[in-house]
């Protein structure tokens, strides 16, 4: 018999989208989380919280819009996994997107630096615990 029930300490749960975006080469683009915020100092995938009233697509467009000031367009979006993890008392769960388009050069406008990087080297980069199990997952995608 399993146990349908929640589990219980979680009070709410954090929907957050994130793009891996991908160049010609096969890279990733990852940005550096800035001093000041929460896990700084971490490489993490481009994008941020879904806010209310919100699609996750058009988050993720607001996000990377916002945080790297590039255009991509929804239908240039594809979902490609998830991950779950806690985050102090809230539960993360994150919605990781593919788009090899957009318009525009990325920049570090909230980041403190980007990076391009292959998924087998980000097993070597510290990262978010969210952000972790999707390296494995990207390498069989991209």
């Amino acid at each position: 018999m399993t146990n349908d029930r929640p589990v219980s300490g979680v009070s709410s749960l954090l929907p957050v989208v994130a793009a891996a975006m991908v160049d010609l080469e096969g890279r990733v683009l990852l940005q550096q989380r800035p001093e000041g915020k929460s896990l700084a100092g971490l490489w993490e995938f481009p994008g941020g919280k879904v806010e209310p009233g919100e699609t996750p697509e058009a988050a993720l467009i607001r996000e990377l819009e916002e945080e790297l000031g590039i255009a991509v367009p929804h239908a240039c979006l594809a979902p490609a996994a998830f991950a779950s993890a806690q985050l102090g008392d809230r539960h993360l769960v994150l919605l990781l997107y593919i788009t090899r388009k957009w318009t525009g050069v990325p920049r570090a406008l909230e980041a403190t630096a980007l990076r391009w990087v292959r998924p087998s080297e980000m097993h070597a980069l510290p990262m978010p615990p969210a952000d972790r199990p999707l390296i494995g997952l990207l390498d069989a995608l991209i």
